[in-house]
């Protein structure tokens, strides 16, 4: 099957040989990769580039509901806060999307017609990932014929990690096929992947598959996006590029709260992929309590007053 990088055809050419190429990546120092990530994450960013950061921070947002009491009304609702997230201040930028399970995907298609805010889906059984494929890549069908713009699918862990590699590349291949024009998120739960080497096998996995962009996790485990496995995946995406010329994006997802933590996770981009990702074409936030932190460390900016929880909306 085809691949989005010719440059390693042969290394998916079979079981055996995409095994080959994922044991041959180097290993992982964890050490050095934890150390590196808390040292980029002690950087100081003050005034003008604090208030541009949380700017970018809020254009990065996958503004989230994946609750089983998910209702219309909170989608809508939901889909207003992302296209005017502070209604008392108009510069405010725009979220970048809303994510929502393929049941409210044409909910919040029809709330956000027209406003450039786009149209996320989780789909493929998420987040267990624990169905027939058949019945994965019906969901993704479903999903983008409501409206969705971008589809966030999850691998099947247990199939990676009991090494069969092959069937999760082709279930990859296979949900890319049916996404269409939505972009393709990959789910990789790095909390249950166990290893850092893991992590990394997982993103060139999910990157010569097609993935659009590669994704920490569902948010529905314990152990969900850390700065670690974040600079991982932002290593793995820059040299990516650097052998194949095609730009892979990255979404860290669940546990990331604060401004603080936002703008950890910009300095990283910026340190380790570069420039060219710090725009939410290529990397985003899968939050749903952090853009009411960033709003409230925005007014503070703005009036020199911290407003406090009471004057942004409860989602």
């Amino acid at each position: 099957m085809p691949t989005t990088a010719p440059a390693f055809s042969d290394a998916t050419a079979s079981d055996s040989a995409l095994r080959r190429f994922l044991f041959g990546l180097p290993g992982v120092d964890a050490v050095g990769l934890e150390a590196r990530a808390a040292s980029l994450g002690t950087r100081s960013i003050k005034t003008t580039a604090k208030a541009y950061a949380i700017d970018l921070a809020i254009s990065m947002i996958d503004l989230t509901t994946l609750e089983g009491a998910d209702t219309p009304g909170k989608v809508r609702a939901l889909a207003a806060k992302a296209v005017h997230p502070d209604p008392t201040d108009r510069t405010t930028p725009r979220t970048a999307a809303v994510c929502v399970y393929p049941d409210m995907a044409a909910t919040a298609a029809a709330a956000l017609a027209g406003s450039g805010v786009k149209v996320a889906s989780v789909a493929t059984a998420f987040p267990a990932g624990r169905a027939a494929l058949d019945i994965k890549l019906a969901d993704v069908r479903d999903a983008v014929a409501a409206g969705a713009d971008e589809i966030d699918m999850v691998i099947d862990r247990g199939a990676f990690l009991s090494g069969r590699f092959m069937k999760v590349y082709e279930e990859i291949l296979a949900v890319k096929a049916e996404c269409g024009t939505a972009r393709l998120k990959v789910i990789f739960e790095t909390g249950e992947l166990s290893t850092y080497d893991n992590i990394r096998r997982a993103s060139w996995l999910g990157m010569l598959a097609g993935a659009d962009f590669i994704k920490t996790s569902t948010g529905k485990v314990a152990t969900n996006a850390t700065p670690a496995n974040t600079l991982l995946m932002l290593e793995a995406v820059r040299d990516f590029r650097a052998q194949t010329g095609v730009q892979i994006g990255v979404k860290p997802a669940g546990g990331i709260r604060t401004t603080k933590d936002a703008v950890k996770f910009l300095v990283l981009v910026n340190e380790t992929a570069g420039e060219e990702w710090l725009d939410n074409h290529w990397f985003r936030f899968g939050a749903s309590s952090l853009l009411n932190d960033l709003l409230m460390q925005r007014q503070k900016l703005s009036t020199g007053r911290y407003s406090g929880p009471d004057y942004v909306t409860v989602d």
